[in-house]
């Protein structure tokens, strides 16, 4: 059995890799109703499930399936399990955190043997699944009321224990790396990290990390205040595979803090945008061609390492990523000078 950790170094430096679309955009395509979240198995379930998307993975896996294949299809070299929202915090929104590690387990064998079906028929060109730990419906760092702002709805030990759980569920589904995603509390991030090495060490091996910021608006922050920089100087010591960027921004509004990071990180990029900002209905007007135009600029001028799409994103995107930067050369990681790095709402690099 080919090392993947060995595969995936190999690949990043030798090409940009690709990484999937929108798993909740594609769902949405499917139109599905209550009773097609809900299935056989909780068909008699006590509140209401549709949006639940996660669930699908144990009710409605074919549709999960063809959409993990199109994106396959369309040339992504990494997939993300549909796990998003799988941790037991944000499955009690459902009165579902029983069923969390099932889910967890369920999405990753699956994106797993879809990923070898691929690999199988070109072994030239790898695929990777990648397992994902998303924000929480809950935040570390900042009160969700705001006549209490030292009130908080969930602690670090919490968050600890429930990405404890979903990575060691993911790890045992056969995912090929962590994607700890759409961070928009570095506080969230660092329970995350805190937890994959926990998990690494109760599971006896570890694998790469990727980890991806979410700079929220124009203001150039992420929701807990901090610019690109100050997030980057904050998990650097977690040496990830990869630092990134993705979600409520287009490409074009996100540019800027993608330039700023390729300039500061020194290991590999990523970076997933918003196919644009959302219309009046909250859709995504970003057409595939319109938007490889932007994804192409950032790889011919040595921004990224791995590229793909957040919300509004489909396989159409997908293909035109993969099909415009076929040709053209990774971005070389920077040589920086050593310097202390630390960080609050800004950067502070002292030599």
């Amino acid at each position: 059995m080919p090392n993947k950790r060995t595969a995936l170094t190999e690949a990043l430096k030798q090409r940009i890799l690709i990484l999937d679309g929108a798993m909740g955009t594609m769902i949405q395509e499917h139109k599905l109703e209550e009773q097609d979240y809900r299935g056989e198995r909780f068909k008699d379930w006590h509140v209401l499930i549709k949006g639940n998307n996660d669930l699908l993975s144990l009710t409605k896996p074919e549709v999960i399936e063809k959409i993990h294949r199109d994106f396959l299809q369309a040339g992504a070299d990494i997939i993300e399990t549909n796990t998003f929202n799988a941790t037991t915090i944000s499955m009690e929104d459902y009165d579902m955190a029983s069923v969390s590690k099932e889910i967890n387990l369920a999405s990753a064998t699956l994106a797993r043997a879809l990923c070898d079906e691929f690999t199988a028929q070109n072994p030239a060109k790898p695929r990777f699944v990648a397992g994902v730990l998303g924000p929480t419906s809950k935040t570390c760092s900042i009160s969700p009321d705001v006549n209490d702002p030292g009130y908080r709805n969930v602690t670090f030990d919490q968050l600890v224990k429930a990405y404890v759980e979903s990575t060691l569920a993911l790890m045992e589904g056969g995912v090929d790396l962590i994607l700890i995603e759409t961070i928009f509390d570095t506080l969230n991030a660092k329970a995350a990290s805190f937890a994959v090495e926990e998990a690494f060490e109760q599971a006896g091996r570890t694998l790469p990390v990727m980890i991806s910021g979410t700079i929220t608006d124009a203001s150039g922050r992420t929701l807990s205040g901090q610019t690109t920089e100050a997030f980057y100087n904050s998990i650097r010591h977690i040496k990830p595979l990869s630092i990134g960027l993705n979600c409520a921004l287009g490409p074009d509004l996100l540019r800027q803090y993608v330039v700023e990071l390729s300039r500061v990180c020194e290991t590999f990029t990523s970076v997933h945008p918003n196919a644009g900002l959302p219309n009046e209905f909250g859709e995504y007007d970003l057409e595939a061609p319109e938007m490889a135009k932007e994804i192409i600029d950032w790889g011919k001028e040595g921004l990224i390492n791995i590229v793909g799409g957040c919300c509004g994103t489909t396989p159409a995107h997908i293909k035109a990523f993969a099909d415009g930067l076929a040709q053209i050369a990774p971005r070389q990681l920077p040589e920086l000078e050593v310097r202390m790095r630390l960080a609050g709402l800004e950067a502070c690099n002292l030599n």
